[in-house]
């Protein structure tokens, strides 16, 4: 018999949970004006909002913390986790800093500038934002399978490169700052994106001159994707992998959030010195000193361990098959998501699940708020409240995709946790056609509006 799957790790510690009834979740949804960000946490039953911060930390991270040097200049968690970021990506220059937007904020400050065109794969909110705060635009060049839910292609996060080169063409050399290419490709439905695709967008960009940054959040599970679908990587290890994968970069940004598993850090790490030293005065103005950055001793101590450990093919390969598990069981129930299955979340396409209610009503935050009341669960729209209005005329923008996001938490909830999410998913699902009522927009904020937008139902 062969021995059946089980996570490389054992619980020590445990947090209470409580399952509140519908007619309160009614109340309370209603009270936060159906924007889910503005729940109270002890009002959700299972998080899946984001995987951003909310993981758990292990013994030696938290033993690290124990051991951080607080010095406000020069502290030796500097120099450790500098050691951790050479080893793992190659870079032999980095700034910490308090999170990811944070890292965005100061390595866009020192490149990005008004009327500066930035090509991508399917930007995120934050690196959208950032971009269009800047009077700049984020111009969209994922390939076309990637918009196609059905679809099985096993790296719908890559660049189309003839877009990338019509962007090349048409545009002006001194208005592309950089090309930035996120790895794994959050709004497209957490998709990776193949080595051979990173390696011609690298070569495309020589031959015009163009500067290539990634946006590594989820870099290692997007190694695991290598390691696992694509051709002559499958006996490589995980850190190989990474390590060619940054070869093709100039510079990254990293929420350290994610893929090293700590609750709060990021950090921005280069070849070139001068972009180093130019980003160091933003970063300084920003987020603190440069050997610090808006992080304490402790969480880069945290975060250098964490980055080993987010590194480890056992950990990813627990952590991926509980997000294909969840989505296995979604598609056993009928539930049209993103196949194949990312590797931070499971993506619900809400054109798909609820395909009779008008785009203008919000599909996605509107299957959110319905999942919310049948069971507790906490999900996250990726659709058109978060693709915001267009910076020109102020209409709406309707992406390709309107999804919801079910993000997992690494090494938090078990199976039996995914049961209960596909189960409530499922029940929805069953009632789809009686939700007839979507949401309108009552107040926003003039940009990334989603995570503060007060609405109601229409």
């Amino acid at each position: 018999m062969n021995l059946p799957f089980a996570e490389p790790y054992k619980i020590k510690m445990v947090e209470s949970i409580k399952l509140s009834t519908r007619q309160e979740r009614e109340i309370w949804i209603k009270e936060a004006n159906y924007n889910l960000f503005k729940l109270k946490s002890e009002q959700v039953f299972i998080d899946l909002l984001t995987d951003s911060g909310t993981g758990a930390m292990s013994d030696k991270q938290w033993s690290e913390m124990m051991i951080g040097d607080e010095s406000y200049a020069g502290a030796n968690s500097y120099f450790k986790l500098k050691s951790a970021i050479k080893n793992i990506t190659g870079f032999d220059y980095f700034l910490p800093t308090h999170q990811g937007r944070a890292a965005e904020n100061v390595l866009f400050s020192a490149l990005v500038k008004a009327g500066d065109v930035v090509p991508g794969n399917s930007h995120f909110d934050t690196t959208k934002g950032h971009i269009e705060f800047r009077h700049a635009r984020a111009i969209d060049c994922t390939i076309d399978e990637a918009f196609d839910t059905c679809i099985l292609h096993p790296f719908k996060g890559n660049v189309d490169l003839n877009k990338l080169e019509e962007v090349y063409k048409s545009t002006p050399r001194e208005k592309i700052p950089f090309t930035v290419v996120t790895i794994t490709c959050n709004s497209s439905g957490g998709q990776p994106v193949s080595m051979a695709n990173l390696k011609a967008v690298r070569q495309l960009s020589d031959k015009y001159g163009i500067m290539v940054v990634f946006d590594s959040a989820r870099f290692a599970e997007n190694a695991y994707f290598i390691k696992t679908r694509e051709e002559g990587y499958a006996d490589k290890s995980i850190r190989d992998i990474v390590t060619e994968m940054f070869s093709y970069a100039d510079a990254m940004t990293m929420s350290s959030k994610k893929d090293a598993i700590v609750n709060m850090g990021g950090f921005i790490a280069m070849k070139d010195e001068n972009l180093f030293k130019k980003a160091s005065t933003f970063n300084i103005m920003f987020e603190g000193y440069i050997t610090y950055g808006g992080m304490s001793g402790r969480d880069m101590n945290a975060l250098a361990q964490g980055l080993y450990e987010g590194t480890e093919f056992d950990y990813l390969d627990s952590r991926i098959s509980q997000v294909a598990y969840l989505g296995t069981k979604l598609v056993e129930h009928g539930v049209p998501v993103q196949q194949p299955f990312g590797g931070h979340a499971i993506f619900v396409d809400a054109k798909r699940f609820l395909p009779h209610l008008p785009k203008e009503q919000f599909q996605a935050q509107s299957l959110a708020v319905e999942l919310y009341i049948e069971g507790g669960v906490r999900a996250v729209e990726i659709g058109a409240l978060l693709a915001d209005r267009d910076p020109e005329t102020r209409e709406n923008r309707y992406p390709a995709l309107e999804l919801l996001r079910l993000a997992i938490p690494r090494r938090v909830y078990t199976n039996n946790h995914m049961d209960y999410v596909a189960a409530a998913l499922s029940n929805v699902y069953e009632r789809s056609n009686s939700i007839t009522c979507g949401l309108k927009i009552v107040s926003e904020a003039p940009i990334m509006r989603h995570f503060t937008v007060d609405l109601a139902r229409v």
